[in-house]
């Protein structure tokens, strides 16, 4: 009869599990301080380190301000700056309005139907200029009114030279007849016109004005109302 002693294999089999479970607990050990000393390390890094940074940057800052409160009439300077940016913004984009002064010498008309102006504004968010004024009759004032639908604004870009319309939408109201200082007989009157934006731009330089009335420029010709113009009446068809 033949018989076999398992024992001494169980045995082995218990000592390699006890191996295995004391590697395991080493592992996990090892693996737990190095958690432990990764998260004191953070917890330095998060409460000691930042709180040095910021404690640095707070004495830094005080420092500065002390340095700038230090400074006589600070409070005067910052204004003094902030009005002179304001100021250098305003330059780069203000309007010209001196150019009214040309535009005007260009559009009066000679005598004897000169107009004299006695009231202008000029209303930048609309582009349009309100012209009150005077002169010597109706015609006169039509005269003036066909004249500044005639002129032209003149500038170069790019070394051409530009031509744009002055006026667009001319219109008159509040007309009426009286007597000047002298006591001499007046039609007085209101004109308004739309304008382009480059009248008074600032980006835009040499600018000049001159007529162009489809080369009619006679003294006849600007006198004479537009509205009584108009074009020849068509025949009905099937009639004689």
């Amino acid at each position: 009869m033949i018989e076999i002693n398992l024992i001494p294999d169980v045995k082995q089999e218990l000592i390699k599990a006890q191996s295995v479970r004391a590697t395991v607990i080493s592992s996990s050990i090892i693996a737990s301080i190095v958690a432990v000393g990764i998260v004191v390390l953070l917890s330095l890094y998060v409460f000691g380190g930042q709180a040095l940074r910021s404690g640095a940057s707070d004495g830094e800052i005080n420092k500065k301000g002390a340095e700038l409160a230090a400074v006589e009439d600070l409070s005067e300077m910052l204004t003094l700056q902030n009005q002179l940016k304001v100021i250098s913004d305003l330059q780069e984009n203000k309007n010209i309005h001196s150019r009214t002064f040309d535009m005007l010498a260009a559009v009066i008309p000679p005598s004897p139907n000169e107009a004299r102006i006695s009231q202008l504004s000029i209303d930048s968010d609309m582009s349009t200029v309100r012209l009150e004024g005077q002169t010597r009759s109706f015609d006169s004032m039509e005269t003036f009114k066909k004249t500044i639908d005639a002129a032209v604004l003149v500038y170069n870009l790019d070394d051409e030279e530009v031509q744009i319309k002055l006026a667009e939408d001319i219109s008159t109201g509040d007309t009426s007849f009286g007597e000047d200082a002298d006591g001499n007989k007046t039609f007085r009157f209101v004109l308004s016109f739309v304008y382009p934006l480059e009248l008074y731009s600032s980006d835009i330089t040499n600018v000049t004005f001159k007529l162009v009335v489809n080369g009619n420029v006679t003294d006849s010709y600007l006198g004479i109302p537009k509205t009584i113009f108009t074009e020849a009446a068509q025949d009905l068809e099937g009639e004689q």
